[in-house]
């Protein structure tokens, strides 16, 4: 820290006042910081992430120091499948900064082999505790499932929401429309259930790790008219 800042500090009747930030702590955790975490203590820490997004009390990013103390290591502490959607800044909705979490996006929040892949180096290897499935209101993806839309690679993609669609019940095949707010958002929501669901079954070293109480794996919808994420029972 810098002797003069120390100096000031030091010097001033109002120490318990000055943010923890200012002195450099806004940084990744260790190695050793990380292994002590629990999976319910990161879910809880996101949490409070996003209530301070919200709220627009967010962190400052302190972006040079975090790329210098992240330049030989990183040792997230959770990894979170979300949507393409610009208007869903993952790392900025839990207020996290660099080193803090991994991030896969794909249309839909849909898993493949190669997320689920990645979702196993990220916990299993790099020792992320979170395993999350991050749906948002009004997701295209979902419509174009919804009207069941065929254009080049998507349609493959689109597919891998269909379950969800046919899963969602209680509408006429004439409300069963991206037109319908109701239905598309019943069909988010099973998606990322599904995708969850999807996640255990396809990953048995996911599946065990949750077992055993190494992770968590959760499902979560972002709103876009607040910002705040609500939890999945």
């Amino acid at each position: 820290m810098n002797k003069k800042l120390i100096a000031v500090v030091a010097g001033t009747c109002a120490v318990v006042a000055v943010p923890l930030l200012l002195l450099g702590e806004n940084l990744p955790v260790s190695a050793d910081e990380q292994k002590k975490l629990t999976p319910k203590e990161v879910l809880d820490e996101l949490m409070a992430g996003n209530k301070r997004y919200v709220e627009g009390k967010v962190s400052e990013p302190n972006i040079k120091a975090r790329i210098e103390a992240s330049s030989s290591g990183q040792y997230p502490k959770a990894v979170i499948l979300s949507c393409l959607d610009s208007r869903v800044p993952v790392e900025l909705v839990f207020d996290q900064g660099i080193g803090d979490v991994f991030v896969g996006r794909v249309a839909g929040n849909v898993e493949n082999e190669d997320l689920l892949g990645s979702m196993e180096f990220a916990t299993k290897a790099a020792g992320a505790k979170l395993v999350m499935v991050l749906g948002h209101e009004a997701c295209g993806a979902v419509k174009g499932a919804c009207d069941k839309v065929e254009m080049g690679n998507l349609t493959g993609l689109l597919k891998k929401i269909e379950p969800a669609v046919k899963a969602v019940e209680g509408f006429a095949e004439a409300e069963r429309t991206s037109k319908n707010h109701d239905f598309v958002e019943k069909v988010i929501e099973q998606n990322v259930r599904q995708t969850v669901s999807d996640i255990r079954t396809s990953s048995p070293i996911l599946a065990e790790m949750e077992k055993k109480g190494e992770i968590l794996i959760v499902g979560g919808l972002y709103s876009l008219e607040d910002g705040s994420v609500k939890l999945l029972e």
